[in-house]
């Protein structure tokens, strides 16, 4: 929701730069998430992935990923699957590096809030 009227000042700073990610890295140093890889999924989103989109739970969720570089909430559903799908078929730590990279271009511009 655009101007979301229950969001103050400083929660929008915090979307926005994506600073509210950062609990998560307790996540990550616990073994639960990887930095890079699908986002975790909310439990009754997962009861009405299509057979195909199961497949993202495959990997260890992650903080960031393709979607999240890639406008974030400006991309429907289907699309941030297919996405997801990408990263699990072309996976590599070079491109886990490149996304690493863009997520900070993506924390300091503010870009797909």
């Amino acid at each position: 929701m655009k101007k979301d009227p229950r969001v103050t000042r400083i929660g929008h700073f915090l979307r926005r730069t994506s600073l509210d990610e950062l609990p998560q890295f307790f996540n990550v140093l616990r073994g639960e998430m990887s930095i890079v890889g699908p986002r975790p999924p909310v439990p009754a989103e997962v009861l009405q992935y299509e057979r195909w989109q199961r497949r993202r739970l495959s990997m260890k969720p992650g903080i960031t990923c393709i979607w999240q570089v890639s406008g974030r909430n400006n991309i429907p559903f289907d699309q941030w699957m297919k996405m997801d799908m990408q990263y699990i078929d072309t996976w590599s730590l070079k491109l886990d590096f490149i996304l690493f990279l863009k997520t900070f271009k993506v924390m300091l511009t503010g870009d797909g809030q």
